[in-house]
């Protein structure tokens, strides 16, 4: 797939909305809670416009179950694609528009998703330089493929970072 870097749009918080009502249709009680993270939910963050979705579920294992028929609404079914206890859904092909991340409620992951979009929303000068960061990226790499492992290095930093500034900020409370 290729490298879609876009300003940020009020939009894609819409996106997410709408999509909520569908995915709250779909699987019900299941739902605990629905988050918008990843770089579409940064105000100022330059991004793929590709909304990450969280939902969060009372169990995981019944995830599976609605393969079907989120396979007959557009999305494709990606299993955990190697996050144990995650269960990912993509829609729009090669013009993707949303990613569906499904976890179960004590996953550790959801907080490490959470306090790095927080970290971000609360740190201009980190959008900044993340946004920075991206674009010099997305001139040297055309594809998904060699772009995202190219930033992986500089996000496990900034995720430290955003860990220190949470236990911080906890500490104040």
């Amino acid at each position: 797939m290729k490298v879609r870097l876009t300003d940020f749009s009020e939009k894609w918080v819409q996106l997410y909305e709408e999509e909520v009502q569908v995915l709250t249709s779909i699987f019900g009680e299941e739902i605990i809670r629905f988050e918008h993270f990843g770089s579409t939910a940064v105000p100022g963050l330059k991004a793929k416009p590709v909304i990450d979705m969280m939902c969060i579920v009372k169990d995981i294992e019944k995830i599976d179950s609605f393969n079907e028929k989120m396979v007959s609404l557009g999305y494709d079914v990606a299993g955990d694609w190697g996050i144990a206890g995650r269960r990912l859904f993509r829609k729009g092909g090669e013009e993707r528009t949303h990613h569906i991340h499904f976890y179960e409620i004590d996953n550790p992951h959801i907080n490490r998703h959470l306090i790095f979009r927080d970290y971000l929303r609360f740190h201009p000068e980190e959008v900044a330089r993340y946004s920075s960061f991206k674009e010099d990226l997305a001139q040297r790499f055309v594809h998904t493929s060699e772009y995202s492992p190219a930033k992986r290095t500089f996000v496990k930093e900034m995720e430290q970072q955003a860990l220190c500034w949470y236990e911080k900020h906890r500490e104040i409370k």
